[in-house]
């Protein structure tokens, strides 16, 4: 499989992601346009996020901070988390379990 091959999906406004699952894991790729905001939610999969490239900004558990590319915030499960696209951005997410809803 190649990363090119996967069919990409607007999972909400301005988030195109290609998903790779496996298992007990999905891995998201992310093309974000530049203001796109994701509102404020929590799951139950544990989430790690890679800033690949632009500039995000990232409030978890109530503590917002601004993202470059290169750093990397882990959200464990259940916390309340949000964010916005503060430039044009590509993202990379792992979750656990499985985000079935991204099937």
């Amino acid at each position: 499989m190649n990363l090119k091959e996967i069919p990409s999906k607007e999972i909400m406004p301005g988030y195109q992601g290609k998903m790779v699952h496996g298992k007990t894991m999905t891995w998201a790729f992310w093309d974000v346009k530049k203001d796109a905001e994701v509102p404020e939610h929590h799951h139950v999969h544990e989430q790690i996020m890679h800033v690949l490239d632009g500039t995000f900004e990232f409030t978890v558990g109530g503590k917002t901070a601004i993202h470059h590319s290169g750093d990397v915030v882990v959200i464990p499960s259940n916390v309340p988390h949000s964010g916005k696209a503060l430039t044009a951005c590509r993202l990379m997410d792992v979750f656990s379990p499985v985000r079935e809803e991204y099937k």
